[in-house]
């Protein structure tokens, strides 16, 4: 099954003279950022330098390769096998230079892959960026994008940034040794690479779109496969089989039709491309040859003179030769362009959200109004109420919708219909869900305590906070959940949790991470959906000793606890609402006179 996000309709290429500015903006990152752009400045220097030496020896080879022929045009023996040793040893020094230029493009390509991959990863995974993404389903295929696209991207912006030098200084190079041998010459070669180009770009600009279109089907067809593993108990429980493979199928058709494509216009492109390489090797010749039968060049001038006038055109034709990995480049580049601004924005939109504002000490909601997003029925209007630090509510709801509603609106998961919500940062909110997710991982792992909110903060933090052990195992002790350091090697052995514990062993865990992590206030989905009521009743009381405040959503059916509660909240049908403090212990009116006065 397509995961969210994957829309039939076609994404936009939009490459624009900013999207330009954002690619050299991540080169300057990149060469300015502080120990690897050093490393990498250095690599690059090493690659000019070898990219100088490669274009000398082939300016030395021409030369060589016009004195060799011409010795056996003499039938001068001695200078004969004296050229070809000569010959011999400025190969064998290109083919050495030329391995080692190889290596280097490539380490310096991975180096900033991996820059880059790092880069986006936390771009992507902080701020809840994700989350916005694949809510909107305006960039398909993000994984794909960061894995296998930022891949290509800085192998082949490298590759192409090396060619433009490279033909610069080839350019550079050879324009002086044609231009002695033949002035015609190398106005030919201009105008033949000038023509290649401009024909190679009219035959071969739709694959841009067509390259574009067709890494998406692929990330299709492989999302629907990855789909099929990932949830094989619940489809051969279900029997789904069949609608799988037809998905499946249906992505593979997508695929080869588009694919089909593009062979079609690479056959009508390597028509071209094929018949103008060939011709570069008589075009010389069909101009210098008549120099040479008229007596005014050496036989060898004709070799060096087709040497010159490949490395010239060559030099030229980069478009011509390389347009099949351009169009792929610049499709890449585009989609990586389009996860780049989507994110920006979406981070942009989390950080600067006129619905929500930061307050430490307190949840407060005013006049809050919650629709649901699909129907676009009512679930909870103008709700305002103030929840201060040390206080502890309960949310029930006839709606049951209302409730996750409520909770998501405070995370910053639900879209605010009306009104505003003021709270502290989402690392002093932690969130316990009805279904716990726990991935893989050690226990100390899981328990590690959230990445703060503040991007300032999040590369000095990567690892989390370290716990002490005997804290840990004084928590787990608490919740009576210890006896899982022996059961599973201790705290640092790798485990697959959700495959090995029962529901609430999970949920006790995430509780675990709470009471560790101490945040100001915590929010409990259904805990008794997941805990037996006793459980509940410990959660409840570890959390009161530790100062932490909490709001529990719960169902009317589940037993309510009252006696750890200061507040009531019910959620009415049709988004009415009623607050009243518990009774039977200090209420809020007595401690707080203002605070149900809204």
């Amino acid at each position: 099954m397509p995961r969210s996000g994957q829309s039939t309709t076609c994404e936009k290429i939009r490459i624009s003279r900013q999207t330009w500015w954002s690619l050299l903006l991540n080169i300057k990152q990149f060469a300015t950022s502080d120990r690897t752009g050093r490393r990498a400045a250095w690599i690059f220097a090493l690659l000019i330098t070898l990219l100088l030496g490669i274009n000398s020896l082939n300016v030395a080879g021409s030369y060589v390769g016009r004195d060799f022929m011409t010795a056996i045009q003499d039938r001068n023996r001695f200078e004969f096998v004296r050229m070809a040793l000569v010959y011999i040893g400025v190969f064998a020094v290109t083919t050495i230079v030329s391995v080692i230029y190889t290596y280097t493009e490539e380490y310096l390509g991975l180096v900033w892959r991996e820059w880059v991959t790092k880069q986006s990863i936390i771009s992507y995974a902080t701020q809840r960026v994700y989350y916005r993404l694949k809510k909107k389903g305006e960039v398909k295929n993000p994984d794909q994008r960061i894995a296998d696209d930022i891949r290509v991207f800085s192998k082949t912006t490298l590759s192409f940034v090396l060619m433009l030098l490279n033909g610069t200084l080839t350019v550079i190079a050879f324009s002086g040794v044609l231009w002695s041998i033949s002035p015609r010459l190398f106005l030919v070669a201009v105008l033949y690479a000038s023509a290649g180009t401009l024909v190679s770009f009219l035959f071969g600009r739709r694959l841009v779109r067509l390259n574009y279109d067709q890494l998406d089907k692929e990330a299709n067809l492989r999302a629907s496969l990855i789909h099929l593993k990932e949830n094989a108990e619940s489809i051969a429980l279900s029997r789904r089989e069949g609608h799988l493979i037809r998905l499946s199928l249906k992505n593979l058709s997508d695929v080869a039709a588009n694919f089909r494509h593009i062979i079609g216009i690479n056959r009508r492109l390597n028509f071209f491309t094929t018949g103008y390489n060939w011709m570069i090797q008589i075009i010389p010749a069909l101009v210098v040859a008549p120099l040479f039968l008229d007596g005014k060049v050496q036989f060898g001038v004709i070799t060096q003179s087709a040497i010159a006038f490949t490395q010239l055109s060559g030099a030229f034709s980069l478009i011509v030769t390389q347009f099949q990995s351009i169009s792929s480049y610049t499709a890449v580049f585009a989609r990586l362009a389009l996860l780049k601004e989507a994110g920006e924005r979406e981070r942009l939109a989390e950080c600067c959200s006129s619905r929500f504002s930061r307050d430490d000490g307190r949840i407060a909601f005013k006049e809050l109004t919650l629709l649901s997003p699909r129907s676009g029925r009512l679930l909870i209007k103008d709700l305002s109420l103030e929840i201060p630090h040390g206080r502890r509510i309960l949310v029930r709801a006839q709606d049951e919708t209302a409730a996750p509603a409520l909770l998501r609106a405070t995370a910053g998961l639900w879209d605010v219909s009306g009104g505003h919500i003021a709270r502290p940062t989402l690392d002093q909110i932690l969130l316990l869900p009805e279904i716990p997710y726990l991935p893989p991982g050690t226990l100390r792992e899981l328990l590690m305590r959230p990445l703060p909110e503040e991007e300032c903060a999040i590369d000095r933090n990567m690892e989390g906070i370290p716990l002490s052990e005997e804290r840990i195992r004084e928590t787990l002790r608490s919740l009576q959940i210890d006896s899982l350091l022996n059961r599973f090697g201790g705290l640092d052995k790798q485990q697959n949790w959700e495959n090995i514990l029962p529901l609430d062993k999970q949920q006790l865990l995430l509780v675990a991470r709470v009471l560790l992590s101490r945040p100001r206030f915590a929010l409990l989905d259904r805990p008794g959906s997941t805990l037996r009521s006793e459980q509940v009743e410990l959660v409840l009381l570890l959390l009161r000793r530790r100062a932490i405040s909490y709001m529990t959503f719960e169902s009317e059916e589940h037993e309510a606890h009252l006696r750890y509660y200061d507040i009531l909240l019910s959620l009415e049908e049709g988004g009415a609402w009623t607050c009243r403090p518990v009774e039977g212990e200090r209420t809020f009116e007595s401690r707080e006179p203002s605070l149900f006065a809204a």
